[in-house]
């Protein structure tokens, strides 16, 4: 909680500066100079507890931490031509703890692999003319950590309707990744990590459209395509003959989910909000999420936004628990994950939008805490508090 408080106020008192001499423009004449138009600052910390580690086979402790910390600038230029052009650069760092990777050697006295720091960056662009109703975006992203190195890219297009009530949008991503194969000790015969690919493709399109001034519906679906190494090499399998092994999936993975999201306006100061996602791939997985939170304003500026989401998942035909597997399995895990399992999570943010800004900076002129619970029937439990701070 402390990196929290002071990366928070670091950044604030830096914005203090920018935002007392930036001037405002009353006119109704768009600039073309590039502006910041958003900055979100966020930070969280995330615990979690269980005792189904698949460091260990299915048994031995989940404990785990993380305090994750992310700045997210959009800059907005308007072209001569009346071309609306907006960046988003967001720049993350996570660092965290876990009793289950100490678990690699064996030895859980703070090895090498008992902590790491994830860093990652994006930068997404997008070209929109209001007036044809069209926006074309292209990004980048990478994330970098000890084990595992990825690297993103995205493209999308979209099309409002005619009436500007209904958007279309369609967009493909990749990720291609290198893994580290980081054996378990034991397992091993060099102290030499090879490296594999791990190649994923999506497409998705969506439809949003606005039915009335009080509901908003939109449907989604996705197709997306994995190839490569898509075990982790540091997950074992202990067989039903007390040998160890190392988890093997398959090769190849088809997923395709599909989703449908409502807003509804209760009013001027109750929304709700509800989703829907059903997926499935081709390791036999099938999975169902329900989602609904209300926010609701209680003043100008204060609200709260109870929520709640319940999730259920079948098992993929590869699992199995600890000394479970035998050696007619030609594909075996035992992470639970993978497992069949119901879960729920909930809790409650809260939203201020102060008068005189955040801490007395105008700019900075929302912040919103967020808490959850969540819970499985694998015995896994978790929390996570995190806060974001908003300039616009």
């Amino acid at each position: 909680m402390k990196k929290i408080v002071i990366t928070g106020f670091a950044l604030l008192a830096f914005f203090r500066m920018t935002a007392q001499s930036t001037a405002t423009d009353s006119t109704a004449y768009k600039k073309t100079d590039l502006k910041i138009e958003e900055i979100n600052l966020v930070s969280s910390y995330y615990k979690q507890d269980g005792n189904n580690a698949a460091v260990t086979g299915g048994v031995g402790s989940e404990k785990l931490t993380d305090i994750a910390n992310t700045i997210d600038v959009k800059l907005l230029k308007y072209g001569k031509n009346g071309i609306k052009n907006t960046f988003d650069v967001e720049v993350g760092v996570d660092h965290y703890t876990s009793a289950s990777s100490d678990k690699i050697d064996l030895q859980a006295n703070s090895s090498a692999s008992s902590s790491d720091v994830r860093f990652y960056p994006s930068l997404t662009y997008t070209r929109e003319n209001e007036e044809k109703g069209t926006t074309l975006g292209a990004g980048v992203s990478s994330s970098t950590e000890f084990d595992y190195q990825s690297f993103g890219g995205n493209l999308s297009y979209s099309k409002k309707t005619k009436d500007k009530n209904g958007e279309f949008t369609a967009k493909v991503q990749t990720y291609l990744d290198q893994v580290t194969l980081i054996m378990p000790i034991e397992l091993r015969t060099s102290n030499v990590y090879d490296t594999a690919s791990r190649n994923t493709f999506s497409g998705s399109l969506s439809y949003a459209q606005v039915v009335n001034k009080n509901l908003q519906v939109m449907l989604v679906a996705d197709v997306i395509s994995q190839s490569g190494y898509l075990s982790l090499p540091f997950h074992r399998v202990y067989f039903s003959d007390n040998s160890v092994h190392q988890e093997h999936l398959p090769n190849t993975r088809l997923k395709i989910p599909l989703a449908f999201r409502a807003s509804y306006f209760l009013g001027d100061n109750v929304i709700i909000r509800a989703y829907y996602r059903y997926y499935s791939d081709d390791w036999k997985l099938t999975a169902h999420t329900a989602d609904l939170e209300v926010p609701v304003k209680l003043s100008p500026f204060f609200s709260v936004s109870p929520f709640y989401r319940y999730y259920c998942q079948s098992a993929i035909k590869y699992f199995n628990g600890y000394k479970t597997h035998t050696a007619v399995d030609e594909y075996y895990t035992s992470n639970y994950d993978l497992s069949k399992f119901n879960s729920s999570f909930y809790g409650v943010g809260i939203k201020l939008t102060p008068l005189k800004g955040v801490f007395g900076i105008k700019s900075f002129n929302t912040i919103e805490l967020r808490y959850g619970h969540y819970n499985r029937t694998t015995q896994l439990t978790s929390d996570i508090f995190s806060i974001n701070i908003k300039y616009k």
